[in-house]
């Protein structure tokens, strides 16, 4: 029976059922894609390390334990890296690096693809100062290998490209490119001065074991944690490595899906107001089956039965194409992973995106669906009878209940965060009860409102928002979140730009030096100051490491599960400053700013910092300075605003306490253009050759670029959301086609004439699309602000430009589907179109 009575419909199921394939296809191709991750990150987790343990530190440990560290393994690399301007005799480009002294076979696992191939060993054996160079360092300096680059004192041959160095992703040589030297050049560049940032590490290659012939790199190094915790040396190994970029992309793929799944509920939107208009349409055939005998029960399954197989139609169309889709994710995704995904058709992503379009599919039916149990054969007799569908049927709740426990359910499973998946089902929630209320809103005022002096045209277009089987809150609510789902993408976007151009804003510094040692000061200061450039700031840094809380060391608070501390406390190394003043960027929160009183000395900490390490004011810090004990107390907190371009630090010493302990100093100043910045980092190479800077104007550049590609990936899956946007609107206009046909044939027997037909149409969905996209966009506005307001803290000013190419074409979208489907009553005489719809 369902089937037989499907065939007059089929089209309009089919039609009905296409919304929910483009959701189903993201979230088949991400969860694919993470399977495919997972897979790749397990096969290749030795070359997210380049070996099978690595040991670094920043700070020298004991003569005896860099004694072990030299004989640990089977074979070994030694690597020194900081940061430093490199630069290019051939063109005069400077630019900031990452600087690698090389020593060993690095890496074990894995292929470092350098161009020529050749270079890898010619490097590994060099008598002489050759370098191998990142890709995207050449490009920004417009070099090539044959030539040479500078770093410090010395100037290396560039005899190799490096594309791909194991374990790093394509952006992060965007970010910090590198500049590969042989360690035994390193010291003559005179960069590895006291008081620089240096950080050491060491690539082992161990010996398997010999009952199991596999490497467990876990087991040897147990029983050396604990030393190598006490000298502040850090350890990986490649099966933490692989949990900890595992993690990484797992939630990258999580999030990624909850954005899939948020196209696959705007596709049931549509789906739940298909069936309802659908099941107004069939009410009449429901009468005639219970005059014939037919149980509610019965006609409620014939219809449950088609709405499910179109469901299992559209879920299984779904998930091939998003099978298909998921072989581009790699190349979309390809320069922010360390590694290369192997991709293979995943059953379970499969399987689970046919079951979650099925699932879901009969959920957003059953609402409209569980009028049918109701349907008297009275209106067999009486069409004005509508006392059957009037009550209250308790059983919707509990489908209200189903809809929202399954929403939050999906979401704790793509996420395994409680709190994030009520709030994303709570935030779905609210936009569909404000999108609701503002179509409910707007049927209220029109009828409350109706213009009665206004012409034809406007009464019945402004009328159709309201009479019975109208669309108003149908295509409210599909299309302003559609709209919704668009703007808060570009005003995203926009943030994330505004966040980091506000750092550049007005007069302050665009230019950071540091590593400047004590007896540089001065020769930094006139060298920017002949360059007729302002010294905005000039602050000294000291590096320390926190020893005991209270008298609570780190050992102590390994011990003792109860502590708060978070054990990084004693690992890390701090570097802190010292003055009795805040600055711009900072806000005292509670007790003072930094003082001495009664020969004890009260430090600042940043507020943040503060609540991680759960201390309160009055506790007691001891701190090991580069050798020397110094005691504090916690004076006070303040608030630091990270995205200015300051020197922020955690903690603020007073003054009177480390100006004679070894430092450096950090001078902030501002160039006006470009070539004014060339020309004081070429005099920082050649005089200070040690002294790096952060040119703010290249780092803009470069984020721009980095985010460029998060936008494309971030637009790529909005696609879905957007294309679904549109077939939901799509089916909705062909729906409201057939509600709104007989009444404009009906029109066009009393005289209507086509353009009075086509001007009610145009009025109608101009008034809707116009509406809906309006409310998403205040939805959009209102979101975003919060995320200005809360996440970024930033001021917020929306551009709008592409608020109003959002409002224009989802309205003229409206208009041209709407004006499209109603073609017919247009060019074709009225009795043949009520004979093509009988």
């Amino acid at each position: 029976m369902a089937w037989r009575d499907s065939r007059r419909s089929r089209q309009r199921l089919l039609l009905f059922m296409s919304a929910i394939v483009l959701g189903i296809a993201a979230l088949v191709a991400i969860n694919s894609f993470g399977d495919n991750l997972a897979r790749s990150i397990d096969e290749q987790a030795r070359e997210l390390l380049g070996a099978d343990l690595t040991l670094s530190w920043t700070r020298a440990p004991s003569a005896k334990t860099q004694q072990l560290l030299k004989t640990l393994g089977r074979d070994r690399a030694y690597e020194v890296s900081f940061a430093s301007l490199v630069s290019t005799p051939k063109n005069g480009g400077v630019r900031l690096a990452q600087v690698k002294g090389l020593q060993g076979n690095f890496p074990f696992y894995g292929t470092w693809e350098v161009q020529p191939a050749s270079a890898v060993q010619t490097f590994r054996q060099a008598t002489s100062r050759v370098a191998l160079v990142d890709d995207a360092l050449l490009i920004q300096m417009g070099t090539q290998p044959g030539d040479s680059v500078r770093v410090g004192n010395l100037s290396f041959l560039i005899v190799g490209r490096v594309t791909k160095t194991p374990g790093q992703a394509a952006i992060a040589a965007t970010v910090a490119p590198t500049v590969f030297i042989p360690n035994q050049f390193l010291a003559g560049t005179g960069l590895l001065q006291r008081g620089s940032r240096i950080a050491y590490k060491y690539y082992y290659q161990l010996a398997p074991d010999k009952a199991t012939s596999a490497v467990d790199a876990d087991t040897f190094i147990k029983p050396l944690a604990a030393r190598l915790d006490k000298e502040g040396i850090n350890y990986d190994t490649v099966t933490e490595r692989k949990k900890q970029t595992g993690r990484s992309f797992a939630d990258l793929t999580k999030y990624l899906s909850l954005v899939a799944f948020v196209a696959l509920l705007l596709g049931c939107v549509g789906v739940a107001s298909a069936v309802q208009l659908y099941v107004k349409e069939k009410v009449a055939s429901v009468a005639i089956l219970r005059t014939l005998g037919a149980s509610g029960r019965q006609a409620f399954l014939i219809y449950l039965y088609q709405t499910t197989l179109m469901g299992l139609i559209g879920a299984t169309v779904g998930a091939v194409l998003g099978s298909v889709v998921q072989l581009l994710l790699p190349r979309i995704f390809g320069n922010f992973l360390p590694i290369t995904v192997d991709t293979a058709l995943s059953g379970p992503a499969v399987l689970g995106g046919i079951g979650t379009g099925l699932l879901i599919s009969v959920l957003f039916s059953l609402l409209p669906l569980l009028a049918i149990r109701n349907v008297s054969p009275l209106r067999t007799l009486r069409t004005s009878y509508e006392d059957d569908l009037q009550g209250r049927d308790p059983l919707r709740w509990l489908v209200y209940g189903l809809v929202v426990c399954f929403i939050v359910g999906f979401a704790y499973w793509q996420t395994s965060n409680l709190r994030l998946a009520v709030g994303f089902t709570g935030g779905l929630v609210v936009a569909f009860g404000l999108l609701t209320a503002i179509g409910l809103g707007l049927i209220g005022l029109v009828r409350r409102f109706f213009p009665a002096s206004w012409s034809y045209t406007w009464r019945q277009s402004l009328a159709n928002l309201y009479r019975p089987n109208n669309q108003t809150l149908i295509l409210i609510t599909s299309i302003g979140l559609g709209a919704f789902l668009i703007a808060t993408l570009y005003l995203t976007q926009g943030l994330l730009l505004g966040r980091v151009e506000l750092s550049g804003s007005g007069k302050q510094p665009n230019m950071v030096l540091f590593d400047i040692q004590n007896e540089q000061l001065a020769g930094v200061k006139s060298l920017v100051q002949a360059q007729h450039l302002p010294i905005l700031q000039e602050v000294p840094v000291v590096t320390m490491r926190l020893t005991d809380i209270n008298g609570k060391n780190g050992e102590t608070v390994r011990k003792d599960t109860t502590q708060k501390p978070p054990k990084w406390a004693f690992t890390r190394e701090y570097r802190v400053t010292y003055r009795d003043s805040l600055i711009s960027s900072e806000k005292l929160v509670s007790g003072k700013v930094p003082y001495q009183f009664g020969g004890a000395s009260y430090i600042s900490i940043e507020k943040g910092f503060f609540e991680r390490m759960h201390l309160k004011l009055g506790d007691t810090l001891n701190f090991n300075v580069q050798g020397a004990p110094v005691q504090t107390i916690i004076g006070g907190t303040r608030e630091v605003e990270w995205n200015r371009v300051q020197t922020n630090f955690l903690v603020i010493f007073p003054s009177g306490i480390l100006e004679q302990a070894p430092q450096f100093h950090v001078l902030m100043t501002r160039v006006p253009d470009n070539q004014t910045s060339a020309v004081l980092q070429r005099g920082l190479v050649s005089q200070f050759p040690n002294v790096s800077a952060i040119d703010l104007g290249l780092i803009l550049k470069t984020i721009d670029e980095i985010l460029a590609q998060i936008s494309f990936v971030i637009q790529f899956m909005a696609l879905f959301s957007i294309l679904t946007g549109l077939l939901v609107l799509a089916s909705s206009v062909v729906i409201s086609k057939f509600q709104r046909l007989r009444e404009s044939v009906l029109l066009r027997t009393l005289g209507a004439s086509r353009n009075q037909i086509l001007g009610i149409t145009f009025l109608e969905y101009s008034l809707l699309g116009f509406v809906a996209a309006l409310s998403g966009i205040l939805l959009s506005i209102a979101g975003t602000w919060g995320l200005a307001r809360f996440v970024f803290e930033v001021p917020y000013r929306p551009d709008a430009l592409p608020l109003l190419v959002i409002t224009l074409v989802v309205t003229g979208l409206t208009i041209l589907i709407g004006v499209f489907n109603s073609r017919d009553v247009l060019v074709k005489p009225p009795l043949e179109v009520l004979r093509a719809e009988v």
